[in-house]
């Protein structure tokens, strides 16, 4: 194999195939996923190309009827009809399978088709919403991808263009509404989503500023001493030369550079060096663009590999598409700044789609060749870059681009980042605060930061502006206090952000989706664009708008599915199957846990740089119904998940016994010398009667008295169980009382301690109190508060709480 290959089988079974021999083809490749192909000069495709890299899957059972002027093809999903002629609307239609309601349920070709939309190549200088290209998933249960134009890879892995002439090549994805399965089936044809490091998952730390290497590092120490964990640390475009006389001198814009600024970085190797003791990785920003000019340290070095004249000093013009530039590129320009220790390249292309040759589009190249090199040493790949297009997703971390800090930007990106999971891109890295222009707005940025804690990568990152700082220290309380926690919050759930990182590349499941994944035939699903599934364990319906003065919150439009959830900011309980109104102070973030969830997070006292597997476990458990997980961890070797020899512990809660089991862990390729803290949170539960655990290590069984203690990561409301330090082989086993319950809460609590936050007319205050606080039922209870002559921003909040649980109805019937 040579250095570019990569996984790819194009060819489909020979089985699969109806037609060729003609003008047109057509390739069963799933139930539900058909290629139809239009080729005047008969000459079809058989070469991957960057959507469809793997053609060759179990041919799936479907009939063919074949007449003189007809063809039909009939599969479980989908019943294809074709006049065998021109391709056209009248002649090629499909008639998916399925309920669609309203909705039509016939794809006709080249007919216009509602979407459910996927994702855009970049938010750079949006303000606000912005178009999305098309997924692979509507509500009219089909959608279709043109593959007719992209680029393609011969048979030494390069990239090259298709034949000229007319032709049509596309994908009818035909899944109904199990827009899962379309997503799967997206995966096996154009590749699965890698398995990111875990160190990828933890804080980075980025912003456009000209750094000392002595600055930088000060910086870490203060992070520290601030107890704000971090895993990944940025340097943007001023580690290399930009003001300096000699790239005046050349009339090049300085964006592009591969010289450290020795004036900033005296001994670069030993900077990075530093970095790494502190548990971090380093990445440096690229802006290949300019190509490489004779003032550039590995010039002569690139002259020499490129055999290009340097008599004039003529500068070596950047061409991803000659195969020498990108082999020098990789290992002149690059190779000598990642044995100095750098971990990661930030790929900044800004120049658009257009290269030396028609059709080729240099940010796919860049991403693509880039993702392969950065493998080079059994390194587990990954590169950080702007989107390309469909099947860039094999290609991760996404770098969104330069963002105004702005609510209406804020705003958007909830529902940019799940809708990309609708073209299979989980992996999205946005400018945590915006990046430029807008405003200066501490509560915003405090928002910002909460959606990047429950975001797929948290990256801090901001202009050049001097006024723009994002250091925690540097902004006021209690902004200062909630920025801090939610980045250790963000830290804790590494252990769970990397069990659905595998869930990912193994499953084919991306981190954040859409509500309506897995509630197709629910409208209210759909009506809520910015709220999202994280995990398999978490709902989040972000805050992207600010406080209103007089109440001290935030609005959220929000909707829960079928069943009890708890809000693991604040602890209320919360009764699905509904639309309501949430309302947040600055502090609190709506993070739902149903029923039967577990959440594994780091419960280490003090959280260190790095994110690598915690000495002790916390698992957040919600009683009330079954659950199940398996926690999956590795030890970093490996670049794929059929080379990671993963340990996994299943943990599962059983309702009706009241019993949590976890373990044993297997997979360790040592077993018995591993061994871990676990403690156990069970949230919004207060327990009844005496908490006992056994541990069965398949010598006997030890029965001990657990210590319970009432504070946790999130909120206080809870019971914690120190269970103490196990092997790994170990079957630990909790034991509660039988059909344990969340508790039912007492909502004036939380309506007084609204009421004192609250900016309001204090009698309204007392008459607020002697209502919910009497035997009232909660119907006379609202009708009463619905009577007074107070602003609905001010009585909506205590609604909320009122109406959580309806398991707390009042006393009087």
């Amino acid at each position: 194999m040579h250095r570019y290959s990569f996984p790819h089988e194009p060819v489909a079974h020979p089985e699969a195939i109806v037609g060729g021999t003609g003008k047109y083809r057509f390739t069963v490749l799933a139930d539900g996923l058909l290629r139809y192909e239009w080729a005047e000069d008969h000459q079809f495709e058989d070469r991957a190309s960057v959507l469809a890299i793997n053609r060759r899957l179990p041919t799936p059972q479907f009939r063919v009827k074949d007449d003189k002027d007809s063809l039909q093809i009939i599969t479980s999903r989908f019943h294809l009809t074709y006049n065998k002629g021109t391709f056209s609307a009248s002649g090629l239609s499909a008639s998916v399978k399925g309920h669609f309601g309203p909705h039509s349920s016939v794809w006709r070709y080249g007919v216009p088709t509602s979407n459910l939309g996927g994702t855009a190549r970049t938010l750079d200088e949006i303000d606000g919403r912005t178009a999305l290209e098309n997924g692979v998933i509507s509500r009219q249960g089909f959608a279709t991808l043109d593959d007719s134009k992209s680029m393609l890879f011969d048979d030494n892995q390069w990239v090259t263009i298709r034949r000229p002439g007319s032709r049509v090549d596309g994908y009818l994805f035909a899944y109904g509404h199990d827009y899962q399965q379309a997503i799967q089936a997206f995966y096996r044809l154009s590749g699965p989503q890698p398995l990111l490091p875990r160190w990828a998952l933890g804080n980075w730390w980025s912003r456009y500023h000209a750094y000392t290497s002595e600055e930088y590092l000060e910086l870490m120490v203060k992070f520290e001493d601030n107890k704000i964990p971090l895993s990944v640390a940025v340097l943007d475009m001023d580690w290399h030369i930009v003001d300096d006389p000699r790239v005046k001198e050349a009339g090049v814009t300085g964006w592009t550079g591969y010289t450290w600024n020795k004036e900033l970085f005296p001994d670069p190797k030993a900077f990075m060096a530093s970095l790494s003791e502190k548990g971090l990785r380093v990445a440096l920003n690229d802006h290949p663009a300019d190509g490489v000019q004779s003032y550039e340290e590995p010039y002569e070095e690139m002259a020499l590999a490129l055999n290009h004249d340097t008599s004039m000093r003529d500068p070596i013009p950047f061409d991803i598409t000659n195969k020498a530039f990108v082999d020098a590129f990789f290992d002149v320009l690059h190779r000598k700044f990642e044995k100095e220790g750098l971990d990661l390249w930030w790929v900044d292309w800004q120049q658009g789609t257009h290269s030396r040759i028609p059709g080729i589009d240099p940010l796919w190249v860049l991403n693509h060749y880039h993702f392969l090199d950065s493998a080079l040493d059994n390194k587990r790949p990954l590169t950080f870059s702007r989107y390309a297009g469909p099947g860039s997703h094999r290609l991760p971390v996404g770098f969104s681009g330069d963002t105004y800090m702005t609510w209406d930007s804020l705003k958007f990106q909830p529902e940019f980042t799940a809708t990309a999971s609708n073209i299979g891109y989980g992996w999205w890295s946005h400018d945590i605060g915006g990046h430029f222009h807008g405003e200066r707005s501490e509560e915003m940025l405090i928002r910002w930061v909460q959606l990047g804690t429950f975001s797929p990568i948290l990256r801090l990152h901001s202009s050049n502006n001097m006024f723009s700082v994002k250091e925690p220290w540097n902004i006021s309380e209690p902004y200062q206090y909630v920025m801090t926690r939610y980045l250790n919050i963000r830290h804790r759930l590494v252990p769970y952000l990397y069990t659905m990182n595998a869930r990912a590349a193994i499953k084919g499941i991306p981190l954040v989706r859409p509500m309506y994944w897995a509630y197709p035939e629910i409208e209210e699903a759909y009506t809520v664009p910015n709220q999202y599934m994280f995990g398999s364990e978490l709902i989040i319906a972000p805050v992207t708008a600010p406080v209103d003065a007089s109440s001290r919150r935030s609005e959220v439009i929000a909707w829960l599915p079928p069943s009890r959830y708890v809000d693991l900011s604040t602890g209320i309980v919360y009764d699905g199957n509904r639309r309501l109104r949430l309302y947040r102070s600055i502090n609190k973030y709506p993070i739902f846990a149903r029923e039967g969830a577990i959440i594994p997070t780091d419960g280490s006292l003090v959280l260190q740089n790095g994110c690598e597997n915690p000495p002790v476990i916390e698992l957040m458990v919600v009683v009330g119904a079954d659950g199940q997980f398996e926690l999956l961890e590795d030890d970093g070797k490996g670049q794929s998940v059929d080379q990671v020899q993963f340990r996994r512990t299943p943990i599962s809660f059983h309702q009706d016994s009241g019993k949590l089991v976890i373990g044993p862990t297997i997979g360790c390729s040592d077993q018995k010398s591993h061994t871990r803290q676990w403690n156990v949170l069970l949230v919004g539960y207060k327990g009844h009667g005496q908490v006992q655990v056994s541990i069965s290590m398949g010598r006997g069984t030890g029965v001990k008295t657990v210590q319970v203690e009432g504070d946790n990561m999130i909120n206080k409301r809870g019971l914690v169980l120190q269970l103490g330090s196990f092997p790994s082989h170990a079957e630990i086993t909790v034991q509660l009382e039988r059909d344990p319950a969340l508790d039912v809460q007492e909502p004036v609590t939380q309506i007084i301690k609204f009421l004192r936050e609250a900016q309001m007319n204090m009698d309204w205050k007392d008459i607020i109190k002697t209502i919910v606080d009497s035997r009232k039922s909660k119907l006379m209870q609202i009708s009463e508060l619905h009577a007074l002559p107070i602003p609905c921003h001010l009585l909506n909040p205590i609604y909320e709480i009122l109406l959580a649980d309806n398991r707390s109805c009042g006393r009087e019937s």
